[in-house]
């Protein structure tokens, strides 16, 4: 009972009940800060990915966006038709979720 007493006044606390090992609050609090540093510095990497994928991303629909600005009208109709007699399937399924997205959209107002 005084072991006990003893490793209270020291700011230990019985971790292992098999080998007998101590540690102190210090301790926990080292290896916390370890953990949470390591855990921060994936959260920052991952963000700095998701950052460089978005400004892609930006740039490439930018570029499309200016191809599309230099376009007739006329010629993105024509465009559109022959998509759409080229790829019927993937017109059909890009229609369907155009509409789907317009009707929550509308839906909610």
């Amino acid at each position: 009972m005084a072991d006990v007493n003893t490793n209270q006044d020291q700011g230990l606390i019985k971790t292992d009940v098999y080998n007998g090992e101590d540690k102190s609050t210090t301790d926990y609090m080292n290896e916390f800060k370890g953990q949470a540093q390591e855990y921060g510095q994936k959260v920052q990497e991952a963000a700095m990915k998701a950052k460089d994928f978005a400004n892609e991303k930006f740039t490439v629909a930018s570029d499309k966006f200016k191809e599309l600005q230099q376009k007739d009208p006329k010629e993105l109709v024509d465009d559109a038709k022959e998509y759409a007699r080229q790829k019927p399937g993937q017109t059909i399924l890009i229609s369907a979720a155009v509409g789907l997205v317009l009707g929550f959209l509308l839906k909610r107002r």
